[in-house]
């Protein structure tokens, strides 16, 4: 079993860490951890408060009135949206919602002449010997720019200085709060790469990719875990943030990953015919219109080479789970600022991997384990199909993929 990723102790300092530079005030930081409890209260225990409520007393009462119970995810929401239980447990949590990033803006405002400097620094030495490759006046997508998506801020392009990192940082340590890291401060890299890429080795044992495509990389930290996997790795991250990219560019450096970022559209990017063994991304397809999805997945059947894989972590399709899940994952949509959400998750993902050029029985949807949520045994029995692995959000990650055909 790989190693996971070194620790912040552990490792170089080619140039200073940007995340160091992040010093919350104890007033900032007590906002931030009452935040991040804020926010798993809502997503846990309020979610199965509501979930009770529907189940004990709001479906008995339709079945009563139509009888039948609500029988769709549609139907579900028409018959909560005017119950006290969802309408609280709403708004609590498009709250916390934006409050997760609104913690935090204080402190990067504050030191972020100091981010930018050692962003700029990383840039210019690039000491793990990777790269960042920005582009002035970059048409950044209408799906991606009409909206504060998640709830954040400026969102994660906006740009409001030269050579600037705030809506990177924003984005990190927001997404910390949000994740409930706060306070377990943790800065190694993504749990999600870390999961697939372990995966992989055991799902193609003999896959062994020398180029790598992560779309929608953000900052990268669901990149640089493959890194340590696959020995001798050529890492690309691309994303049309450039704040992101910068800020992940500085990470990587000081980690020591030789990762090359660039501000990409994954629709159309600037690499030439099969040039990658392994194509991923997380969290990232739900955040596009589904004629956008079509375009990517056909642009990674022309980016891989023959024999190359793709794999992506998203959220299950609406076919993969029951009517109360689709009604729970499809509150995004409107009320996080995702308007693909639903739309997305409607389609079928070998449907659409097959439209692009796979063959229907290279293509897969199944849910990973999480890496760090079992033993090195536990993951193995799972990976080998020796026993079931849970469901996303439940100690798994809903992934679909393909491998294109040599």
């Amino acid at each position: 079993m790989p190693e996971a990723p070194l620790s912040k102790d552990e490792a170089g300092h080619g140039v200073p860490s940007i995340d160091a530079v992040f010093t919350p005030t104890q007033d900032e930081y007590n906002r931030m951890r009452l935040v991040s409890m804020l926010r798993k209260h809502v997503m846990i225990d309020m979610r199965k408060d509501m979930r009770d409520d529907y189940e004990g007393r709001v479906a008995p009462k339709v079945a009563k009135k139509t009888g039948k119970a609500p029988q769709t995810w549609r139907e579900i929401e028409k018959a909560m949206e005017a119950e006290a239980s969802y309408r609280f447990y709403s708004s609590v949590r498009y709250n916390a919602q934006e409050m997760s990033f609104n913690s935090v803006q204080d402190t990067v405002e504050r030191v972020l002449p100091e981010m930018i400097a050692v962003g700029k620094e990383a840039a210019a030495k690039n000491p793990a010997g990777g790269s960042l490759a920005t582009t002035p006046g970059f048409d950044v997508p209408k799906y991606v720019s009409n909206q504060d998506v998640h709830l954040i801020p400026g969102c994660f392009h906006s740009e409001w200085t030269a050579d600037d990192v705030a809506q990177g940082a924003v984005t990190a340590w927001g997404g910390k709060v949000f994740a409930g890291a706060i306070p377990h401060r943790t800065d190694s890299p993504g749990g999600v790469a870390l999961s697939i890429g372990n995966w992989l080795t055991y799902k193609f044992p003999d896959f062994k990719p020398k180029r790598m495509l992560d779309m929608g990389t953000c900052s990268g930290k669901n990149m640089l875990p493959y890194i340590d996997i696959f020995p001798g790795l050529e890492s690309f991250g691309i994303d049309v943030a450039a704040p992101c990219l910068r800020y992940g560019h500085a990470q990587a450096e000081y980690y020591g990953y030789p990762a090359h970022f660039s501000q990409q559209n994954a629709e159309a990017t600037n690499f030439p015919d099969g040039h990658f063994d392994l194509i991923t991304s997380s969290f990232f397809f739900h955040e596009v219109p589904v004629p956008v999805t079509r375009r990517i997945i056909k642009e990674c059947y022309r980016l891989l080479k023959p024999g190359g894989v793709m794999v992506h972590m998203e959220l299950p399709p609406e076919k993969a789970v029951d009517a109360w899940q689709n009604f729970f994952w499809n509150w995004d949509t409107e009320f996080n600022n995702e308007p693909s959400y639903t739309m997305f998750r409607a389609t079928d993902p070998t449907e659409t991997c097959v439209r692009a050029g796979f063959a229907a029985e290279d293509c897969w949807e199944q849910s990973v384990p999480n890496f760090s949520s079992f033993s090195a045994e536990q993951f193995a029995k799972m990976a080998r199909g020796e026993v079931p692995t849970p469901d996303h959000g439940s100690g798994g990650w809903f992934t679909f993929g393909a491998r294109k055909q040599a």
